[in-house]
């Protein structure tokens, strides 16, 4: 490769979804032509996880849309490509990764793209209509159930994924309870004020929210039939999703000698150990822009870091440059896009910038110690993106809104 000073005959990327595929196909187009071998626990090609709570589970696309690679593109990049098998454990000492296949593979670089698996509850496994949704067939086995036009929909968890869900379902003329133990929806990223906001556009479309409540436990034999919460109310449901985080999927590293907490810990430029980088939402590291350690979640991120770790396994550590990405999101609930870019957090300065909430269009700008950190918008895709900008070049909180009542 022309870009580094370490050369590699064998990379072994072990993830197949987004930051996995983006990192393989970095790697060749940066002229990488030894073994490269691309794992993965799924038997799909890699696909788009966003439309699963969008298009896909609305009946809109079909799951061949999904792709991130078309077949033709998939093939020139001559991968090694093991689908529908899991790592089990990583030696680093031999340079082999173990999979549930019996087989083992060898690398002189390795790229963990691990991702994520969605929460679930106690009992959920035990009942038919209850569903997570984090991969293609999870999304595939909750549309044929919200084909079946069950009397109610109950989603545990008013996070993005929850909400998206509720929105979609809701959409298809169900009838929808969106169950959140905060006091209001998605409060931990958006603060309360935005949160309540969000549970009012909900509301205005039909969904039945409810906040700080608890969820006891799920009701049914062989079917879920309902949901109890511990005031002791009861909902009935044919159908339950559960929308309560992620796991990162680090289990089969456990004694490989990398350290291990909330996700695979790396330095600032997403090394994990010599010859071992990460990457997507399985990567903690250390962000200079905000000085925190984080792990995002993020589509956005996932593609970033991908490319950043497969580069960085042919780099020095001279040569290496720290991952210091503005994170963004996005989230399409109803008529609402919903975006975020930054560490924006509840105690941070706020000021809105343009729009009107009441209109829901509208931009507000964070600030933490007199720097800006964040922007949200809704409907205002523009903005946000201006000042993603604007909060990856370090801009000052008194700048960015002097730039903004200048453009008002």
């Amino acid at each position: 490769m022309d870009y580094g000073s370490i050369s590699r005959e064998s990379v072994v990327v072990v993830g197949a979804s987004l930051a996995g595929i983006r990192a393989a196909q970095r790697l060749r187009r940066d002229g990488f032509a030894g073994r490269l071998t691309l794992v993965g626990d799924e038997p799909h090609e890699p696909y788009d996880r966003p439309p699963l709570s969008k298009q896909l589970l609305a009946g809109e696309w079909d799951a061949g849309r999904t792709a991130l690679v078309a077949a033709d593109k998939l093939a020139e990049l001559e991968l090694d490509l093991r689908l529908g098998v899991r790592a089990t454990a990583l030696d680093q000492q031999a340079r082999t990764v173990a999979l549930d296949d019996g087989s083992n593979v060898g690398y002189d670089g390795l790229l963990i793209a691990t991702g994520a698996r969605a929460r679930s509850l106690p009992g959920a496994g035990e009942l038919t209509g209850v569903h997570v949704l984090r991969t293609l067939d999870d999304c595939l086995a909750l549309r044929a159930d919200l084909e079946a036009q069950p009397a109610r929909v109950v989603v545990i968890g008013a996070g993005f994924i929850g909400a998206e869900v509720a929105a979609t379902a809701r959409e298809r003329g169900l009838e929808v309870t969106m169950l959140e133990g905060l006091p209001q929806p998605m409060g931990r990223v958006l603060g309360d004020e935005l949160g309540a906001l969000m549970a009012e556009i909900h509301r205005e479309r039909g969904v039945d929210v409810r906040c700080g409540v608890q969820v006891e436990a799920l009701l049914g034999t062989d079917r879920v039939s309902g949901v109890r919460l511990a005031d002791g109310t009861t909902i009935d449901a044919e159908v339950v999703v559960i929308g309560i985080g992620v796991i990162p999927n680090t289990e089969w590293l456990e004694g490989s000698g990398l350290t291990i907490d909330d996700g695979v810990v790396c330095d600032a430029t997403c090394l994990a150990a010599p010859d071992i980088t990460a990457a997507g939402d399985v990567a903690r590291w250390p962000n200079e822009l905000f000085g925190e350690t984080m792990r995002v979640e993020h589509w956005d991120n996932a593609v970033e870091q991908g490319a950043v770790a497969a580069r960085r396994l042919f780099v020095s550590e001279t040569e290496a440059e720290p991952f210091t990405p503005a994170p963004w999101f996005w989230s399409d609930q109803f008529d609402c896009k919903i975006q975020l870019a930054g560490r924006a957090g509840p105690d941070d300065d706020a000021e809105l910038i343009t729009g009107s909430v009441e209109e829901r269009r509208f931009a507000i700008l964070y600030g933490r110690a007199g720097r800006l950190v964040g922007v949200f918008g809704m409907n205002r895709p523009r903005h946000v993106m201006q000042y993603r900008t604007r909060i990856a070049e370090g801009m000052s909180f008194p700048d960015a809104l002097a730039i903004a009542r200048d453009a008002s």
